[in-house]
C-alpha cells in the first residue's frame, strides 16, 4: 500500500548556523504541513530570524537541509524565493511611493506588471482592508496599516508559504487583533503561514502548532493546548506565603507530593483542576487559581520569563 500521507511543505533537517564560533541556530529539526500557522516562539535571540533568513535564502546554512515545498533551499533558491513571501520586523515600505505604488512596484520583481499588477494590487487592497488608503502616503498610515500593507505585498506573488518576523511588535492591541484577523484569513485562503513571536497570547491565538526555541535549539513542540497540558497542566496555583513562612509552606506543598516553583515572592503549583480542592486552604499563605498558560511552559523549560531585549 502506498503512503499517501501529505508531505511537509517545510522541513528542517539538522539545520545549523554558525557565526564564527557564535552558534545562533543548533541543529534543530522542525516539520511545517499544508495549510497551517506554525509558530516559533521564544526570545529574541532565541534563533527564530535566522531561521527564517535561511529559509528565505538570505543567509546561508551552515549544515543540514531544508526544504520548501519539497524544493532544497540550497540548491533551488530562486524557486523557493517564488514560492515565499516574506514579512520582516521592519516594513521596508518606500515612503516616496503611495500605497498602491508600494504594491505594484513590489510585483514587478516577479514579473508581474501591467493590468496584471494593478487587478492585483486592487485584490489585495481590498482583501486587506487598505483600499480607502490605495492614494496615501506611507507616512500618512498607522502602524497596523504600515504592518497590513506590508502582508498585502507579500501576497502579491501568491505564495504558498507566507514567513512573517514578529507580525505584530509594536502594535497596539486594536491594531494587534486586526493584523491577527487578516492572518487567519490568508490561511483560509490557502496558504501556509510560518511566523516568529515572542507575544505569549499571539502563539496561543494563531497557531495550530508551534516550537518553543531558547539559545538556538528546540525546547519542545505540539499544539499550544498540548505544549500547556504537558508541562504546567490545566490549573495553576500561586502561593504567597505569609510573612517568614516561606520554608514552612514549601514543606507543606512538598509533604503533599507537588512540585513547586519560585516565582519570585510567590511559589507556583501546577496541576489538574483538583488543585483548587487540594490547595485551597494552606496554612499561613495566600493562594489563588488560574488558567496555566504559554508563560508558565517557558518559565517551566528556560527558569526565567520570556524576555524581549
Amino acid at each position: 500500500m502506498s503512503d499517501t500521507q501529505t508531505p511537509p511543505i517545510i522541513k528542517a533537517v539538522a539545520l545549523r548556523k554558525d557565526y564564527g564560533e557564535f552558534h545562533a541556530v543548533k541543529g534543530i529539526d522542525f516539520e511545517v504541513m499544508p495549510g497551517e500557522i506554525f509558530g516559533m516562539l521564544g526570545p529574541n535571540g532565541a534563533g527564530k530570524t535566522t531561521t527564517m533568513r535561511m529559509l528565505s535564502s538570505i543567509s546561508p546554512i551552515t549544515s543540514g537541509r531544508l526544504f520548501v515545498d519539497g524544493l532544497d533551499v540550497e540548491k533551488e533558491p530562486r524557486k523557493v524565493r517564488d514560492r515565499i513571501g516574506v514579512v520582516a520586523q521592519h516594513d521596508g515600505l518606500d515612503p516616496d511611493l503611495n500605497v498602491r505604488q508600494n504594491l505594484i512596484t513590489y510585483a514587478r520583481y516577479f514579473s508581474i506588471t501591467g493590468k496584471a499588477a494593478q487587478d492585483r494590487a486592487r485584490e489585495m487592497l481590498e482583501f486587506f482592508g487598505l483600499d480607502h488608503r490605495s492614494g496615501s502616503g506611507i507616512h500618512a498610515l498607522s502602524g497596523g496599516m504600515k504592518r497590513r500593507l506590508t502582508l498585502a505585498r507579500a501576497f502579491m506573488t501568491r505564495p504558498k508559504v507566507v514567513i512573517l518576523d514578529e507580525p505584530s511588535t509594536g502594535l497596539d492591541p486594536q491594531s494587534r487583533n486586526r493584523v491577527w484577523e487578516q492572518l487567519n484569513r490568508i490561511r483560509d485562503a490557502g496558504a501556509t503561514i510560518l511566523m516568529s513571536t515572542h507575544y505569549m497570547e499571539e502563539a496561543a491565538q494563531l497557531c495550530d502548532r508551534l516550537v518553543i526555541m531558547d539559545n538556538g535549539e528546540i525546547l519542545s513542540r505540539g499544539t499550544p493546548d498540548d505544549l500547556v497540558m504537558e508541562h504546567a497542566g490545566s490549573l495553576t496555583a500561586v502561593i504567597r506565603p505569609n510573612n517568614g513562612n516561606g520554608l514552612a509552606v514549601r514543606s507543606a506543598l512538598e509533604s503533599m507530593g507537588k512540585v513547586v516553583r519560585d516565582r519570585g515572592a510567590s511559589m507556583v503549583v501546577h496541576g489538574p483542576e483538583q488543585l483548587r480542592g487540594e490547595l485551597g486552604q494552606i496554612d499561613n499563605a495566600t493562594v489563588r487559581f488560574r488558567i496555566s498558560t504559554l508563560e508558565d511552559v517557558f518559565l517551566n523549560l528556560t527558569g526565567r520569563e520570556l524576555r524581549d531585549e
